[in-house]
Parts: C-alpha cells; sequence; structure tokens
C-alpha cells in the first residue's frame, strides 16, 4: 500500500465537508416543536375581595372636619379648639361613640406640619381608624 506523496499533484484530494443545511432545518424544526408543546404560563395573583353586601348603608357616614389653621389653632366642624387638651378631649369623646365618625383634617396652606402631626398623633392616640386629609388648595 503506497503512501500518497506531496509531489503527486495529478492525485484528486478528497474534501471531508459535511453540509449543514439539512441539520440546521432539522434544528429549526425542533425548536419550533419545543416552542409549541412548552405550555403557556398565566400570571396571576390571588387576591381576597371582600363580598359584596345586598343592601347598601342608608346613610352617609357622620362626618367630623378638624381645620388645622395657619397659627396653630384648630377648628372643630366651625368651633374654635382653645388648646391641644380640649383637642384631645374632643377626638377622645368621638372614639367611644358607638358608630364612630370619619374624621377629616384640611390642614391651611401655610399651616406647619407640626400642628398637623399633633392632630394626627392625637387621632392614633384614641384609636381612630376612619380619617383622611382633604386637600385645601383653592
Amino acid at each position: 500500500m503506497p503512501l500518497p506523496s506531496a509531489a503527486a499533484p495529478s492525485d484528486p484530494q478528497v474534501l471531508v465537508d459535511i453540509n449543514t443545511t439539512p441539520l440546521i432545518d432539522v434544528m429549526l424544526v425542533l425548536l419550533i416543536m419545543l416552542i409549541i408543546t412548552i405550555p403557556i404560563q398565566l400570571h396571576s395573583v390571588n387576591l381576597n375581595l371582600p363580598t359584596p353586601s345586598p343592601n347598601p348603608p342608608q346613610k352617609p357616614p357622620e362626618v367630623v372636619q378638624l381645620q388645622v389653621q395657619a397659627n396653630g389653632s384648630y377648628i372643630w366642624n366651625g368651633e374654635p379648639v382653645a388648646n391641644a387638651g380640649e383637642l384631645q378631649s374632643r377626638l377622645h369623646a368621638i372614639a367611644v361613640r358607638a358608630e364612630v365618625p370619619e374624621l377629616h383634617i384640611k390642614p391651611e396652606r401655610d399651616a406647619h406640619y407640626k400642628y398637623v402631626a399633633t392632630a394626627l398623633a392625637g387621632a392614633q392616640r384614641e384609636g381612630l381608624k376612619k380619617l383622611g386629609i382633604v386637600n385645601s388648595a383653592e
């Protein structure tokens, strides 16, 4: 068995190349089949929503308006409050009622936050849960 020599150029060279086009076609078909067979995952959030009551409330809830003035004074439903102690006693009076009213705090535009924070802290001490801050934009 003679060894091939580099000096014999008339011998045909054997080309060893793999045709990759059919392999790519097969891989694309497999990829498409994989994408089709994967189940679609739905992202959902479980919420515990309240059940609707059959009868809506008959009367609107009672609302107490507390205005915070720029000078630090308070106005309770249109009546001026003398000091922070009287404000606390009024907050206690509505907190012990059978049906606790909503407390709407309406600070003036120039009122310092410490006066609003005093009213909020008093409401928190009395355990009032229904309160809101009313926008006083004019």
